[in-house]
């Protein structure tokens, strides 16, 4: 069910949030509200330290965007945006900001020191020193050129946010957007939390307590969203997608008095690897863990290791799980996996129209057996009821493959 809930869903929420919570600021005592501006300093410097530690730099990227957008809010434009150079840097704000933050959301993790890494941090640099000198030499015609309304539409003329900047920004929150819904990545939805923020800092950046307020939010995201892609790195099997076994583990020992256990193994696959290679093998467990992932009756998957999964059922016995687990079995065996070519794509939509649109193709199945076994008075704890739904697992194979068995069946 993680994994279908969109990435974005939790920085929309606290970016909500945020904009909930400057209305109440000027509720708070004079104390706390001296600590406001701190706020986006402290946590873009401990998102920073994150993410050098974790190697994430386009997170680091997008905080030292935004970090350096609320210093300039802080030290120049908070006293007034009307003086002639406090203009022009908005101007040329309006432009490098949106179309770094753009090339950020289009960005491939590179690292942090690497090579391309290190020529993104010199690129940043070199935008900083271009717009300083055009600001002490009041060299303004290319920021103001930039800057015109490119439509001449009152609704657009009417925004005090440069036309350019919009779209640069429109552009960057469809491409972070499309890229969470399809990765269910946590770093994507911090891109469009990031992406949200320099739209409310250009649009509201003289509102009270605004910029202040959203600076932290999106500082705040893009941490959580490094802690929670380091947690799916450690508990989730990169292939399938799967909750890995150390996941498993951690979840055994919280499983009450009443659960099921299902042990599940693909049927012949040495032979797939030795038949069509590995790579045909990736395929064949990818296709077994996607239909793990839509298992009825509350079933939990995980990837236990090799060909071999795992399903748990709390709150159910055997019997209740069986008729899930024939489901996934025959909704295994019925899919035909149409062998990847040279020229197949890896999108998988684009591989599922070709393999619709070529049936001719060579088309192999997929067969799953599976061991079930509840928590009884024999094996009472998980790792005694795992051993149970292992020697069920080995009956069904023994018996022709392709079956459920339970464990005390015949």
């Amino acid at each position: 069910m993680q994994r279908k809930i969109p990435a974005i869903f939790v920085p929309t929420v606290v970016l909500l949030a945020a904009w909930a919570v400057v209305f109440r600021i000027p509720q708070l005592s004079p104390d706390k509200q001296s600590l406001l501006p701190l706020a986006p300093y402290l946590l873009t410097v401990v998102g920073s330290l994150l993410a050098w530690h974790f190697r994430r730099g386009r997170v680091f990227l997008a905080l030292l965007i935004v970090g350096i957008c609320y210093y300039v809010y802080r030290s120049i434009f908070i006293y007034s945006i009307e003086t002639p150079h406090a203009w022009l840097l908005y101007r040329a704000l309006a432009v490098v900001v949106p179309l770094n933050i753009l090339f950020v959301t289009l960005m491939r993790e590179k690292g942090f020191w690497s090579a391309a890494g290190r020529i993104r941090l010199v690129f940043v640099a070199l935008q900083t020193v271009i717009v300083w000198l055009s600001i002490r030499f009041d060299y303004h015609a290319p920021w103001v050129a930039m800057t015109r309304p490119l439509l001449n539409w009152p609704p657009l003329e009417s925004l005090v946010v440069p036309q350019l900047t919009l779209l640069l920004l429109f552009v960057a929150a469809c491409v972070s957007m499309a890229r969470s819904f399809s990765q269910f990545s946590p770093i994507e939805g911090g891109m469009f939390a990031s992406v949200v923020t320099v739209f409310v800092l250009f649009g509201w950046m003289l509102s009270p307590h605004v910029p202040e307020t959203f600076c932290s939010a999106s500082a705040l995201i893009l941490i959580m969203s490094i802690i929670q892609e380091s947690h799916n790195m450690a508990f989730r099997d990169d292939l399938t997608g799967l909750l890995s076994r150390r996941a498993l583990n951690e979840q055994l020992p919280g499983l009450g008095n009443r659960f099921t256990v299902a042990m599940v193994d693909v049927d012949h696959f040495k032979r797939f690897n030795d038949t069509h290679g590995h790579a045909v093998g990736d395929q064949v467990l990818k296709v077994v863990g996607s239909h793990l992932m839509n298992v009825t009756g509350g079933g939990r998957p995980f990837r236990y290791g090799g060909e071999e999964f795992t399903v748990i059922f709390s709150g159910k016995g055997a019997k209740e799980a069986a008729p899930h687990l024939e489901q996934l079995r025959q909704s295994i065996a019925d899919y035909r996996l149409a062998l990847r070519g040279e020229d197949r794509p890896k999108d998988a939509k684009r591989g599922k129209n070709q393999r619709n649109a070529s049936r001719g193709a060579q088309e192999v199945s997929v067969t799953v057996s599976i061991g079930v076994a509840e928590k009884l008075a024999s094996h009472a704890t998980p790792t005694d009821v795992i051993k149970a739904s292992d020697a069920a697992l080995y009956m069904a194979k023994n018996k022709g493959r392709n079956q459920v068995c339970l464990a005390g069946s015949r």
